[in-house]
Parts: structure tokens; C-alpha cells; sequence
């Protein structure tokens, strides 16, 4: 049965894909466009760091490092978790309706319903270009155990994004319009992650870890590569359990979400 579900899910991603894509020059045209969109902030960055030098000890290509991770994890996460993405606008519009009527699970439904390509290959390929460039320059000998680590981060990293879209992808079962929420619970928090949390206030640093945890996603992983002296002033062990955080924070929000849908009321559209 697993086997058929996972072989049914290849195909269907397949087909997404290949939809996405028939048009090879809208694709990477609208690709580019999220990549260079995206780099805005990158310039940003850049020339801070020609003002400044450093930024809390932090040089431009382990900058570039903490950003790298921001957008290889959301390259990823949007594979997956686009129909949690938008999920508001499929209530507003009635079309969650459909979903219940079919014989599968809801949640899997999502997530295998859509796939946003130009944001994975646009925000994933400037992840990777940041890696590439800044992977050689920060002092990290690439060993087997920290390739693995990187790897289990990558994961952790996606499982904390995805748990904060399936949290508020919930709440629109009780408000409907969530926008505003994702704006300053995702969209916002993850603009400060692409700098390391210590120069920022003391509060802005107990969000980032502790109510929407995107510190686990880049800053703390990265910490472990880099060894900065920032790092002193929070718990060593905020540098191995990422993974442990994604996995957590996930099974909350699948928690959230099964006592929730028990609650779903039709828009009505």
C-alpha cells in the first residue's frame, strides 16, 4: 500500500512538473525573476558590508553562507508545502470542498496538489550559487560527518518551515484570512535571518528561537560550520538539534491540524 502511495506521488510529481514546464522560456524566464528578485537582498548584504567591514564579526562570504541556507531549505519546502502556501485562498474559494469529497487523505491532497517550480528553481538556484560561492571561502573542511550534518540541517530546516505553514495554513480554518499572520510570522522573520540573530534585540532574537524558530534553520547550523564568537551567548546544544526542532515543530502542527479540520466550515463558495 505505502509503496503504491509513494509510486501514485512520483507520478503526480512528475506531472506537475511537467506542466509547469512545457513552456521552456516562460519557465526560466519566470525563474530568473525570482532569482533575481530575491537577490535584492543579497545586494542589500553587499553593500552593507562595504560600509561596515563586518557585521558582529560576521564577513560578507559567511553572510553569504547564512543566506545560502534561507533559500536551499525554501528551494525545497516549496516542492512540497505550496498547496499549505496558499492554502488560504483554496477555502476562500470553496475548492478545499473537493478535497474532502476524495478518497485520500487531506493533508496529503495539499501537498501533493501543486508544486511552485519557478519559486523552488529560482529561490533554490540562488541558495545554491551562495553556497558555491561562499563554501570555500569560510574556513569549513567538508568532512563526511559535516556533509552529513549539512544534510540533516537542510531537512530540520525544511520540517521548522513547513510546520510554520502548516500552523497557519490551520488557522484558516477558524479565520479564513490569515495573510497578515504569514506576512509577520514568515515572510518577515525569514528578511531578519538572512543576518545573524545577535545584532539584533533581545526580543527580535526570543522570536527567532523560541516562537518562530528560523535561528534553527540557518544561524545555529551555521554556527556549528563556523564557530563564530557570537555563538557564546546562547546553549552549545542549539548547534546539534535542528533536526530535532523540525521534527518537534511538525508533529505540533500535524497535531494542530488534525483536531482542527474536525472544525472546517464551507465558505460557502
Amino acid at each position: 500500500m505505502k509503496s503504491d502511495l509513494f509510486s501514485l506521488s512520483a507520478v503526480y510529481t512528475r506531472m506537475i512538473f511537467r506542466s509547469w514546464f512545457q513552456y521552456k522560456v516562460d519557465a526560466i524566464l519566470r525563474s530568473l525573476a525570482v532569482f533575481l528578485r530575491e537577490s535584492t537582498a543579497i545586494i542589500v548584504i553587499f553593500f552593507t558590508l562595504l560600509k561596515f567591514d563586518t557585521l558582529n564579526g560576521w564577513n560578507i562570504y559567511e553572510m553569504l553562507f547564512l543566506s545560502s541556507l534561507v533559500y536551499v531549505t525554501y528551494g525545497f519546502l516549496i516542492i512540497f508545502f505550496t498547496g499549505l502556501r496558499d492554502f488560504g485562498g483554496t477555502v476562500r474559494s470553496g475548492g478545499f470542498d473537493r478535497y474532502i469529497l476524495r478518497p485520500r487523505g487531506l493533508l496529503y491532497q495539499l501537498i501533493f496538489a501543486n508544486a511552485d517550480w519557478f519559486a523552488a528553481v529560482g529561490q533554490g538556484g540562488l541558495g545554491i550559487v551562495l553556497f558555491i560561492i561562499s563554501a570555500s571561502k569560510v574556513g569549513v573542511v567538508w568532512t563526511p560527518l559535516r556533509v552529513f550534518y549539512y544534510i540533516l540541517t537542510i531537512t530540520g530546516g525544511v520540517l521548522i518551515q513547513g510546520a510554520i505553514f502548516l500552523f497557519l495554513a490551520t488557522l484558516n480554518i477558524y479565520l479564513l484570512e490569515t495573510n497578515a499572520l504569514k506576512e509577520v510570522f514568515y515572510w518577515n522573520t525569514r528578511r531578519f535571518a538572512c543576518y545573524p540573530i545577535s545584532i539584533f534585540h533581545k526580543a527580535i532574537q526570543f522570536l527567532m528561537t523560541f516562537v518562530v524558530p528560523f535561528a534553527f534553520v540557518n544561524y545555529f547550523p551555521a554556527q556549528y560550520l563556523l564557530r563564530k564568537e557570537d555563538m557564546a551567548s546562547y546553549p552549545t546544544i542549539f548547534m546539534y538539534i535542528t533536526p530535532f526542532v523540525g521534527l518537534v515543530m511538525y508533529l505540533l502542527a500535524y497535531a494542530f491540524w488534525r483536531f482542527s479540520i474536525k472544525y472546517y466550515k464551507s465558505s460557502g463558495n
